[in-house]
C-alpha cells in the first residue's frame, strides 16, 4: 500500500502513482489538481485544496492532507459550528477532546469513540418505532392494504403494525454507522481501533445504515439530550465521506475516507458565532439568505449571513466569510465587487467581508460613484481573524464584529 502526504493548499508533489490510482484521485475531486507529471513517467502532480482528512482509494494509495490549522483549532471550528451550546465544548480549552493527537483522522476518532463512550455511560437508548412485518399471530394494526395484496383471501400469515420499545432506532443507528466507517478510515490509532471495536458492540443491536441511503431523522429532546454532542460530531463523520465518481460505463470509483472543506468549515464557524453574538442585540441573522441579482429573478445571490431586524423582515447588515488570505496588496478585488453586489441588491451602504487572515484587523474601501444623501459612498469593510489565537480570543473578535455591525444598524 502506497502513502502520500500532502498539505493544505501546499505545492504540488511528484508521486509514483499507477495510472488506475491516479485517475481515481483526479475523478474524484478531493485534491485540487491530479495530473500525470509530463517529467517523470509513471508520477502524478498531485495538489491538495481546502479539504484536509484522509482517503484510501480502491487501489490501496493512502493520501493524508494535513491542515494549516493546528489539529485542535480546526476540531474546536467543528464543534462549535456544529452546537454552540456552552455543554458541547471542553471547559478549559473550548474545543473538542482530540487527545494527543495532532493528524485529523486519529483525533477525529478519538473525539467521536470519547463523544460515544458518554453517550452510552448511562446505557443505551431505546425509544419507540414503527415496525411493520409479516406475522404468524396478529400484534398492533392491521396493514388491510397490504393483506389484502400479499395474502388476499388468507390467513395466516398477517400484515402487521406495532410501536416497539426498541434500541433499534435512529439515534443508535448513527452512531453505530459513525463507529464502523471510522474502523474503515487508515491511520486510526490501535489503541483507538480498539475502542471504537467496543462500542461497536455496545450499539449491536442497532441495524446497519445502508450506504448512500438518506440518514435517518432524529430532533433533539430531554430524552436523548446525552446523545446530542455524539450524535452531531457522528453526522459530521458520515457527511464527511468522500464521494463517489462513476464515468460513463463504468463502474464507480470509491474513495473512503473523511475529509473537511476548510471553506465550508470557516464559513460555518464565522456565521454560526455571529449568529449567537447578535442574538444578544436582538437581531436575526439569515444563514445562506437567498436573493436575486436581476429583476427577472435569473442570478441567484447567497450571502453567507445577512443581518434582518427581530422580526426577520428588513435586512440591515450583510457579511460573508472567505477562508483565504489577503493579497501582498492587501486588495482582493472579485472579492471586493462580490460584496458590492451584496450591498447593491440588499439596498445597504456597507457590507463586511471576514477572512481566515490579514494583516490588519480591519480595513474599508468607500466605493466611488455610491454617494447617498450623507454623502457617503457604500462602504466595503475587510476584517480578519487569526486561527491561531486562542478560542476564547476568536470569539471575541466576532463578538466584536456583530457589535460593530449591531451598531451600524442603529442608525438605519
Amino acid at each position: 500500500m502506497s502513502e502520500v502526504t500532502l498539505r493544505e493548499y501546499g505545492p504540488a508533489v511528484s508521486v509514483r502513482l499507477s495510472s488506475e490510482a491516479g485517475r481515481v484521485l483526479a475523478a474524484s475531486g478531493i485534491l485540487q489538481s491530479a495530473t500525470p507529471d509530463p517529467g517523470r513517467e509513471g508520477h502524478w502532480l498531485l495538489r491538495a485544496g481546502s479539504r484536509v482528512g484522509a482517503v484510501r482509494t480502491s487501489g490501496g494509495t493512502v493520501v493524508r492532507i494535513v491542515p494549516k490549522t493546528p489539529v485542535t483549532r480546526l476540531f474546536f471550528l467543528l464543534g462549535f459550528s456544529l452546537d454552540p451550546a456552552a455543554a458541547w465544548r471542553d471547559s478549559k480549552e473550548g474545543s473538542v477532546d482530540t487527545g494527543a493527537y495532532d493528524d485529523v483522522v486519529p483525533a477525529l476518532a478519538h473525539a467521536v469513540e470519547r463523544q460515544i463512550d458518554g453517550a452510552l455511560r448511562q446505557g443505551v437508548l431505546q425509544g419507540y418505532r414503527e415496525v411493520e412485518e409479516t406475522s404468524l399471530v396478529m400484534r398492533g394494526r392491521l396493514r388491510e392494504a397490504e393483506q389484502i395484496r400479499r395474502h388476499f383471501g388468507r390467513t395466516p400469515p398477517v400484515e402487521t403494525a406495532y410501536d416497539a420499545y426498541t434500541t433499534d432506532i435512529a439515534e443508535n443507528r448513527i452512531l453505530r454507522a459513525a463507529t464502523e466507517h471510522l474502523l474503515r478510515l487508515p491511520g486510526v490509532p490501535g489503541a483507538v481501533r480498539r475502542r471504537l471495536s467496543h462500542q461497536r458492540v455496545r450499539l449491536a443491536d442497532a441495524q446497519p445504515l445502508i450506504r448512500g441511503q438518506q440518514l435517518p431523522r432524529w430532533q433533539p429532546s430531554r430524552l436523548n439530550a446525552r446523545y446530542v454532542p455524539a450524535l452531531r460530531l457522528a453526522e459530521a463523520v458520515l457527511r464527511g465521506t468522500s464521494p463517489e465518481h462513476r464515468s460513463a460505463g463504468a463502474d464507480p470509483l470509491r474513495v473512503d475516507g473523511f475529509l473537511m472543506d476548510m471553506n465550508k468549515l470557516f464559513e460555518d464557524f464565522v456565521t454560526v458565532a455571529l449568529r449567537e453574538a447578535l442574538r444578544e442585540h436582538g437581531l436575526t441573522a439569515c444563514l445562506q439568505d437567498s436573493h436575486h441579482l436581476d429583476m427577472a429573478r435569473l442570478v441567484r445571490l447567497r450571502p453567507d449571513l445577512v443581518v434582518r431586524t427581530g422580526d426577520g423582515r428588513t435586512p440591515l447588515a450583510v457579511v460573508d466569510a472567505k477562508y483565504k488570505v489577503e493579497k501582498a496588496d492587501g486588495l482582493l478585488n472579485a472579492d471586493l465587487y462580490q460584496a458590492l453586489t451584496y450591498a447593491t441588491v440588499l439596498g445597504l451602504r456597507e457590507a463586511h467581508l471576514v477572512y481566515a487572515a490579514g494583516r490588519q484587523p480591519e480595513r474599508f474601501h468607500e466605493v466611488r460613484g455610491t454617494a447617498g444623501t450623507d454623502g457617503r459612498g457604500v462602504r466595503l469593510y475587510q476584517h480578519s481573524l487569526d486561527l491561531s489565537r486562542e478560542p476564547a480570543q476568536l470569539l471575541t473578535s466576532l463578538r466584536q464584529i456583530a457589535d460593530r455591525l449591531a451598531g451600524d444598524t442603529g442608525h438605519l
